[in-house]
């Protein structure tokens, strides 16, 4: 089975560790074991944890806290080793050779990469940006090339929500759209809700669970929790599918790990589960003004229109250079990482987390700062033509 590079992945491997800044961060400042054990007891009691092999699915409390967060039962849930092997496990689970995908762009790539290697074709479908007199600027669903991209072969339709890396939101009637798509082919949902949490206004993503029988759910605690380094994610799905699931989990890393599932257990207590949501927010709330007063000064130089949650921000910018090169180039000149919107799926855009230390983010672009600069003396010495953005997955590989 060939598979697609994962380009993004692979290079924040490569280069996350060794620039002077990296920007490429999609999260927030991630919470220390004493603050998560802080308030929950004896620590005393976590450290004298034997590390023995946990329940393969997740313990049942943490399946029970889980649950509650959807309206759902603790069976409707499976704990993986990070959101990523929930989405892996997931789409294995159901794609065939032979089956069709449809994908919403830009997106983290996995799942698109994942379902090109399973089923061999996927489609996109697309989050495109709407702007409309009188009316706030927005990330809306492309309704006509969903319905496009969603045919009677469509096995799986995924799309995550909040979006990563645009921060948008689906509205209810977006959501109602694809579900009524999701209907029609009779295909699996497969929504990641990993960002459901970490909203801008602190209002609450709904859910998709509970709204359409062939549902799939992914998430975890490294986005919207900031605890990335648990790797503790999960899926929520009928009963039948997550017993289904748990076979081909077995072929995987097989269990969480009993110290993510006890810090996970902590974690995911309602009333401890709001706290460190609170947190999340306040971080957002206190950096993004900051980060936007950046974006601002370069007047018509990017196109933005602000996160409705995520520690993300994706923006367009007028330059003579694809994102691919922009990255490239930045770091090796300034020693910088931000995301290039080639890693997504799109052209001309690039994503910069603020989740982090903000003062740490604007040094960083300020060396991003002497870059621009540079490009905007050659793009005016007539060096390059300016071509309007293009979905680049689409336009590199076709439908398939």
């Amino acid at each position: 089975m060939r598979i697609d590079l994962f380009r993004m992945e692979r290079t924040q491997c490569l280069y996350e560790n060794v620039v002077d800044f990296n920007l490429s961060e999609s999260g927030v400042l991630p919470l220390r074991i004493e603050e998560v054990l802080q308030g929950a007891g004896n620590a005393s009691e976590f450290l004298s944890t034997g590390l023995k092999y946990p329940e393969s699915d997740g313990s049942l409390e943490l399946r029970e806290h889980i649950s509650a967060w959807y309206g759902a039962a603790a069976e409707n849930v499976m704990v993986t080793n990070g959101g990523s092997e929930a989405n892996f496990t997931a789409v294995w689970g159901i794609l065939e050779k032979g089956d069709h995908a449809a994908v919403m762009l830009p997106n983290y790539l996995q799942t698109w990469g994942l379902s090109r290697a399973f089923a061999a074709s996927a489609k996109a479908f697309y989050l495109v940006e709407k702007r409309e007199r009188g009316r706030n600027p927005r990330w809306a669903l492309d309704i006509e090339g969903l319905h496009r991209a969603v045919t009677r072969k469509t096995r799986l339709i995924v799309l995550t929500n909040p979006n990563n890396p645009t921060g948008a939101v689906l509205s209810e009637e977006e959501m109602a759209e694809v579900i009524r798509a999701a209907r029609r082919a009779n295909a699996w949902l497969l929504v990641d809700e990993i960002y459901r949490g970490a909203e801008v206004d602190a209002h609450l993503t709904p859910t998709f669970w509970g709204r359409y029988d062939k549902l799939i759910i992914t998430s975890g605690l490294s986005k919207a929790f900031g605890l990335p380094g648990l790797r503790l994610g999960w899926i929520v799905a009928p009963k039948k599918l997550i017993a289904k699931l748990c076979q081909y989990h077995d072929y995987t890393t097989l269990t969480p790990t009993i110290v993510s599932d006890r810090l996970a257990r902590i974690v995911m207590k309602p009333e401890r589960r709001e706290k460190v949501l609170e947190r999340t927010r306040s971080i957002i709330h206190t950096n993004l003004p900051r980060l936007e007063q950046w974006i601002r000064a370069h007047g018509e130089l990017f196109s933005y229109i602000p996160p409705v949650a995520g520690a993300i921000t994706f923006f367009r910018y007028k330059l003579p250079i694809s994102s691919s090169a922009l990255f490239d180039r930045l770091i090796k000149e300034q020693s910088v990482l931000i995301t290039p919107g080639s890693h997504f799926g799109f052209g001309r855009y690039i994503r910069v987390g603020y989740g982090y230390d903000v003062d740490y983010t604007l040094r960083g672009l300020a060396r991003v700062d002497i870059t621009l600069e540079e490009l905007k003396k050659s793009g005016r010495k007539g060096r390059g033509r300016i071509s309007k953005p293009v979905p680049e997955v689409a336009a590199r590989r076709g439908a398939a």
